[in-house]
């Protein structure tokens, strides 16, 4: 397991030991994959990580979830590398988080506090942190209980991190309850705007095509190489939270609205598919859905892109009828794009950084959104507003300035032509 062992100067970094509980049914690479998952959250957070503890178990523990065996050698490797945090890679409930705080004499959070955290540093739209506070908040009120006035205990430290919006430290139930509802009024009225701005999209008859994958596969890389927009781009997980739509041209000059979601992963805490399911309006409204997939990672594809699928069936995103890509095919060999070619025929072998398969992926999208009716009209040549919002609207295919008045040919979708009717020709 990578990571700066505990003791050297960490600039105020906590050091985390992690642990993962595995049942007999889950695959020894996907439970390898899955800790060495938590590990990069864990870092992405903020922290290093010098030693992890995976357990295979025939049922979880009911009072710690890893047993007092296991406890006893997590708390030798805590003591080993003078860590002061231990993350599970598993769900915790309140009496099991106790007795482990109790056992091993450090902070102990779960995988979901640690995504939260994660959510809470990156949040920066008002939107993004309301959002996340409101995901905060429904994960801690359950565990409230036993515990009198739980965020007295918050003084800093990941999972616990006074994040956007993070309300007063000693905060009740009652209060939590009014926040959360509060926050909810707050989403349904962006959720208001949104509606209108979409309604305005539609009325301009752009179809809206949206890229959806894995945290960290390289979408918003596909979107600033497809629109030239500047999303920022790390090596991170959950580097980006808002979503963001920028216009494409396709081939023939047909224009979209193309949107880049938040990443998804496996374990994604429900709480924040709540919250964001204003934001992930966007996957369930796209005319189709681009599903960006690291190739890099051969052996962990199949888990990722079913995670993938997993929230987009939760989110109820028709997907039947997406367009896979498999991103940074610049990384593989000529074998492994082989193999990859076999194992996902209809995938689009790609490479965001340097642009090959983006044409495929062009006329890929072009073709899935089928011709559109082809019209002739005859505008007065004084009537620029018109002109101008055919090009906005549809497609120019041919154009000519006869005097007083101007010939266009144009495509245009089915909703848009009657707003032209008077202008219509025979041709």
């Amino acid at each position: 397991m990578a990571g700066v062992v505990g003791g050297e100067d960490r600039d105020g970094r906590e050091t985390a030991v992690l642990v993962g509980v595995h049942l007999p049914g889950v695959p020894e690479e996907e439970a390898l994959d899955s800790i060495a998952e938590l590990e990069a959250l864990a870092m992405t957070a903020g922290a290093d990580v010098p030693a992890a503890v995976v357990q295979r178990k025939s049922r979880y523990d009911p009072a710690t979830l890893i047993g007092p065996g296991k406890a006893a050698e997590v708390r030798s490797a805590v003591e080993a590398n003078g860590a002061d945090l231990v993350i599970l890679d598993n769900e915790l409930t309140v009496s099991q988080q106790d007795r482990l705080e109790s056992l091993l004499g450090v902070r102990v959070i779960d995988r979901t506090a640690l995504i939260l955290d994660i959510f809470a540093q990156h949040a920066h739209t008002k939107e993004g942190r309301t959002q996340v506070e409101l995901a905060r908040l429904s994960y801690m009120l359950p565990r409230i209980r036993g515990k009198g006035l739980v965020l007295s205990r918050m003084g800093g430290g990941i999972g616990t991190r006074r994040g956007p919006g993070e309300t007063q430290l000693e905060v009740d139930r009652r209060r939590i309850r009014g926040r959360i509802r509060k926050l909810e009024g707050d989403l349904d009225r962006m959720v208001a705007v949104r509606a209108t701005q979409r309604k305005r999209r539609t009325r301009a008859g752009l179809p809206a095509v949206c890229l959806v994958g894995y945290t960290n596969s390289g979408k918003s890389t596909l979107l600033n190489s497809l629109t030239g927009a500047s999303v920022l781009v790390e090596d991170r997980l959950f580097s980006t939270l808002d979503s963001t739509t920028r216009s494409l041209v396709l081939p023939g000059g047909r224009r979209v609205l193309l949107s880049d979601t938040v990443g998804f992963i496996r374990k994604l805490p429900h709480e924040l598919i709540a919250a964001f399911r204003s934001t992930l309006e966007v996957v369930m409204e796209a005319d189709i859905l681009i599903h960006v997939a690291s190739a890099a990672g051969e052996e962990t594809l199949d888990d990722r892109i079913s995670a993938v699928e997993s929230v987009l069936d939760d989110l109820g995103a028709p997907r039947e009828d997406a367009i896979t890509v498999l991103n940074k095919c610049d990384l593989l060999g000529k074998s492994e794009r082989a193999v990859l070619s076999r194992r996902y025929p209809d995938a689009i072998l790609l490479s965001a950084l340097t642009g090959e398969g983006v044409d495929a992926l062009l006329e890929a999208t072009f073709s899935r959104l089928g011709a559109r009716p082809s019209v002739t009209l005859a505008i007065p040549a004084g009537e620029g507003d018109v002109i101008a919002s055919l090009y906005r609207e549809g497609t120019v295919l041919a154009r000519e300035d006869d005097g007083d008045t101007v010939q266009v040919v144009a495509e245009l979708p089915n909703e848009s032509i009657g707003r032209y009717e008077r202008y219509l020709t025979k041709g």
